[in-house]
């Protein structure tokens, strides 16, 4: 193994093993000794890879805002429907083949809350907004008599927080399965069961 492949290793062990131990104990109560034990290594080898643990934390908020929108990146969505179906589709494959990446679902619904974690950490964790962002689709769809009707962000929220929900369930407990993309598609699919009003 080079010297560069066993730094990237050693790299990825401290992220895993700080996202579990925040995930467990919260950020407050982690030390980074608990962090360094987890990740076998010494304190001191940890610091030649993330200073604090404040930068560790902001590094994992980070990688929790940027890789949704890099697994999705370069799809042009002329059809809002196939957009849902392709979001459903590729974040549970995602969150089925990678602990680390279901359990990054459970860390970034924490920080959003969270204003005990680092002001860096924080600002990036609450930038983002997915279920606003989604309603000139959910409208588009809506037009289309693909999406079924009803208040486009009510809709939106239903789908992102079902997802989520069904992520964060599998990463504390992985014996539970995932569902399938279909039926997270189906809270915003129109021609699905709804119910008379």
């Amino acid at each position: 193994m080079s010297r560069a492949e066993q730094k990237e290793q050693r790299r990825e062990a401290i992220l895993n093993a700080g996202l579990d131990q925040f995930i467990r104990r919260g950020y407050a109560a982690t030390k980074i000794k608990d962090i360094a034990d987890a990740a076998n290594m010494s304190v001191g080898l940890l610091f030649h890879y993330f200073e604090s643990k404040e930068a560790l934390f902001t590094e994992l908020i980070h990688l929790g805002v940027s890789e949704p929108q890099k697994m999705l990146q370069g799809f042009e969505c002329t059809n809002p429907l196939a957009f849902f179906e392709l979001c459903a589709r590729q974040t549970l494959h995602y969150a089925a083949a990678s602990p680390f990446t279901a359990k990054m679902f459970v860390l970034m619904s924490s920080a959003y809350y969270n204003e005990g974690i680092p002001a860096e950490a924080r600002s990036l964790a609450t930038k983002s907004h997915v279920y606003h962002d989604m309603i000139p689709l959910i409208e588009a769809g809506q037009q289309q008599g693909i999406i079924r009707s009803g208040n486009p962000l009510a809709l939106s929220i239903a789908f992102w927080t079902a997802l989520q929900g069904a992520i964060q369930t599998h990463a504390l407990n992985p014996a539970l399965p995932l569902p399938e993309a279909e039926w997270l598609v189906d809270i915003v699919r129109a021609g699905t069961i709804e119910t008379a009003t």
